[in-house]
């Protein structure tokens, strides 16, 4: 497909997503109005919840530190987290393929080779997203009502998770034949793998925390459970991450995780609204925040030199 089209089905596809999105909010918008003098900022919890998804990234960017590290390469965290931050800007480019790119050009430039730069950042990203998925069936098979094929899928995902070590060289040798060209990937330690499912295990469970407090931090008040409320996110965090289409999974994310919050009775109507525009502000500015200070930063420091007055 010539790229000028699939641009364009691109930002049809995000137009009609924000149109649909819009007239949902647009039929709650009475009672949005009157939502602000009901609400119960707790700034401690808010706090909390801004906390617990930066561990969330910490256990992210540890995870895939060794994942690189898997690949024979040495990767500084302080590097990692710089890389993983200016890299998470990517997302809010339709497309999604512009965060794993990112990942690998930068990896390359700090001396991870080739190689380990672009296939840790893919084999994590797949990892992070059968985990993912993994952790919302389990929790929200009951919760959210999961379909019985989803149960199954993720039960595949999760076999096809353990069996990863075995099934990636392989995998790398058909898609070099494939692409004809050489794309390694070396017997990865079954424990990098497992240690990077794990990772992104406990990483899914405090966004789901995160979610939890930043609910109840603005309503003073939440019905359901953890268990509902991290299913919920989970699954509409991936739901806008699989649509390739939408930055960041504009208006894919909100939808489905307003009709999660009332399937499984946590949230209703314009307070469900209010929640999940909440989530929507406050994940990207926790998202975006760090890269561009990252970005600053390392731009005042290759200016330092120059701006120095010469002896």
């Amino acid at each position: 497909m010539k790229r000028p089209l699939w641009r364009a089905i691109q930002v049809l596809a995000v137009i009609a997503v924000l149109v649909f999105v819009g007239l949902r909010i647009a039929d709650q918008w009475t009672e949005l109005r009157s939502l602000p003098q009901q609400l119960h900022l707790n700034y401690a919890l808010l706090a909390a919840s801004a906390g617990t998804v930066l561990l969330s990234y910490l256990v992210l960017i540890w995870t895939w530190q060794r994942m690189v590290r898997a690949w024979g390469e040495q990767l500084r965290f302080a590097d990692a987290a710089r890389i993983w931050f200016v890299s998470n800007l990517g997302r809010y480019v339709p497309g999604k393929v512009w965060q794993i790119g990112a990942m690998g050009v930068m990896a390359q430039r700090v001396g991870v080779s080739p190689v380990a730069a672009v296939g840790s950042s893919l084999v994590i990203s797949i990892v992070n997203i059968l985990a993912g998925a993994a952790v919302a069936v389990a929790l929200g098979a009951q919760e959210i009502g999961a379909p019985w094929w989803a149960v199954w899928a993720t039960s595949a995902a999760v076999l096809g998770l353990v069996a990863a070590p075995w099934i990636l060289p392989r995998a790398g040798a058909v898609a070099s034949a494939l692409l004809r060209k050489e794309l390694r990937v070396p017997p990865l330690p079954h424990s990098a793998v497992w240690i990077a499912a794990a990772g992104c295990a406990v990483a899914w469970l405090l966004y789901g925390l995160a979610f939890r407090w930043l609910h109840i931090a603005l309503l003073g008040h939440a019905t359901g459970n953890l268990v509902g409320s991290t299913a919920a996110f989970t699954v509409s965090y991936l739901a806008g991450f699989l649509f390739l289409p939408a930055p960041g999974g504009l208006g894919v994310r909100e939808e489905v995780l307003q009709r999660l919050l009332a399937q499984s009775g946590i949230a209703f109507g314009a307070e469900a609204w209010l929640v999940v525009i909440g989530s929507r502000l406050w994940l990207t500015v926790l998202e975006v925040l760090p890269g561009v200070l990252f970005l600053i930063i390392r731009s005042r420091t290759k200016a330092a030199p120059s701006s120095a007055p010469k002896a």
